[in-house]
């Protein structure tokens, strides 16, 4: 299985896709300007306790409150309140908790009025992402994540992530992290730590406990609103996590993000560090070049395509996804309708899978498959959904098919649903209907590239049009582009892209930023 990670730097942040074996399974915009990322900390203030919800409103800089409940505010909030008090009153507690006095447990069935009260200050960690009309909801139970293990403050147990199956493995692990960890800190051990050496896991739990004490430094200063701890970006969080033999490439196209990628692969797998690579390939953007873009435009839709004939549709509301399996132009080469029925829902079931994946859908999805009459045939495709969704990094549920061939999904959801917009409006008439000659473009562009040479005085100028516009531009043995030498004596570079509209282009200047036409 050959992973591979695309990371395209825009204006508004970076584009990021993860493909295997060619095939696009995820898709992630990190936006440069976002705040209240999963695993971000802040210092925040208790604006409302509802003890008949049995939890608080927490004020974090968010348009609207955080939400909070009882049960995300780990055992030992006493610990975490006493400790995060001291520091605001400038207490010489230590950032390693060394020393520290831990507070008695709190009760798991206790109320949240006996523990938090209006305007106190409160350190909390981001569990999910504001959603549509909802603020982000939070946790107490602070965690900082490493390539091998998760450091958690005021606890003490040394947990061994479940899939690690191995007895011997397990203790060898539980003694050396036990061994090496500070004093009142937890340790969760993930599953790439596995058959890892001593030394590779104290340097991730010391970068760990490096970013915690940051986070405290940060704390001593801090005014309610505050981010204490930042979670690293989108794209590395995914090397993080997902990093390993199967990983091939590595590509970004910008030199900037090159060189902290660079960076951070050298800290995290030095071995890996060749498959990172730079696309400088000035004719085609890196997502044109590689196929991505098309992938992304056939991908998300409300209709998607199976390989037999067959196809999905997707509907959202707000309770619910609702994905309807049709068999559409199927070949009948099947003895009997079942036998189609069953080809056409394992097609289905690994494309769903993917699709989930890929859109991060979450709450409930509800699975309409084509009808089977045989349960054993409804198990298989149950088993074939269970192993194909077996990659997914999110938590889900899976309950068997019933006999209406009806499955229903639950699947965690931290952050908002990833859409594309795959509609396109006329590019011609903008959705009127009224249509006027889009073979005047080219006149609108030699028009405006005029008076950007001749009147502005331009330098450096590039242009980033349609493929059939762009050919139009090159054909011949000199071409237009060239003609616009001879007489500007400047080079105008173009770009194509897939993305725009037939009559949709851009001037860009030297420095590759937009130029506003009149």
């Amino acid at each position: 299985m050959s992973n591979e990670l695309y990371i395209s730097s825009t204006q508004k942040g970076e584009r990021i896709a993860l493909l295997q074996d060619k095939r696009l399974i995820e898709y992630h915009f990190d936006n440069a300007e976002s705040h209240f990322a999963v695993g971000d900390i802040y210092l925040g203030t208790v604006k409302k306790v509802v003890s008949g919800l049995n939890a608080a409103f927490i004020d974090i800089g968010y348009e609207k409150d955080a939400f909070l409940h009882y049960h995300d505010l780990s055992p030992n909030i006493k610990s975490l309140n006493a400790y995060t008090k001291g520091i605001l009153n400038k207490k010489p507690f230590s950032t390693k908790l060394k020393g520290f006095r831990m507070q008695p447990q709190i009760d798991k069935l206790g109320k949240i009025t006996d523990v938090l009260t209006k305007g106190q200050p409160i350190l909390v960690q981001v569990v999910k992402e504001p959603i549509s009309s909802k603020g982000p909801r939070l946790s107490c139970d602070i965690s900082i994540a490493g390539r091998y293990v998760v450091l958690v403050p005021f606890a003490n147990a040394v947990n061994i992530s479940k899939k690690i199956t191995s007895k011997q493995e397990r203790q060898r692990l539980h003694k050396l992290l036990y061994s090496v960890k500070p004093e009142n800190f937890g340790v969760i051990v993930r599953t790439v730590a596995e058959n890892k050496d001593i030394q590779d896991l104290q340097r991730d739990l010391e970068e760990c406990v490096e970013k915690w004490e940051a986070g405290i430094r940060a704390l001593k200063s801090a005014k309610s609103r505050d981010r204490i701890v930042t979670e690293m970006d989108r794209a590395a969080s995914l090397l993080r996590d997902m990093l390993n033999d199967d990983f091939d490439n590595i590509v970004v196209d910008d030199k900037d993000n090159f060189d902290k990628i660079s960076s951070f692969l050298q800290s995290i797998a030095p071995e890996k560090a060749k498959i990172l690579k730079y696309h400088n390939n000035t004719k085609s953007k890196l997502y044109e070049h590689y196929g991505i873009e098309k992938q992304l435009k056939s991908c998300f839709g409300k209709s998607v395509s199976l390989p037999s004939g067959g196809y999905l549709i997707i509907e959202h509301t707000e309770a619910l996804h609702v994905i309807d399996v049709n068999s559409g132009n199927k070949s009948t080469k099947e003895d009997d309708q079942e036998a189609t029925a069953i080809n056409v829902n394992k097609e289905a079931a690994k494309e769903i899978a993917r699709q989930l994946r890929l859109r991060d859908m979450g709450g409930i999805v509800v699975v309409d498959f084509i009808d089977m009459k045989k349960a054993q045939n409804r198990r298989e495709i149950n088993e074939v959904l269970k192993a194909e969704m077996k990659g997914d990094r999110s938590k889900y549920t899976i309950l068997p098919i019933t006999k209406f061939g009806l499955a229903q999904i639950t699947r965690q959801r931290v952050r908002p649903e990833m859409n594309i917009i795959t509609k396109e409006k006329c590019p011609t008439c903008s959705g009127t209907g009224n249509i006027q000659a889009s073979i005047a473009v080219t006149d609108t562009i030699e028009n405006n590239l005029e008076h950007l040479m001749e009147k502005q005085n331009e330098s450096g100028v590039s242009m980033i049009l349609h493929p059939f516009i762009y050919a139009y531009y090159k054909e011949g043995l000199v071409s237009r582009q060239m003609k616009w030498f001879f007489k500007y004596k400047k080079w105008i570079k173009l770009t194509k892209d897939t993305s725009l509209g037939v009559t949709d282009f851009h001037f860009l200047n030297s420095h590759g930023e937009e130029i506003e036409l009149a």
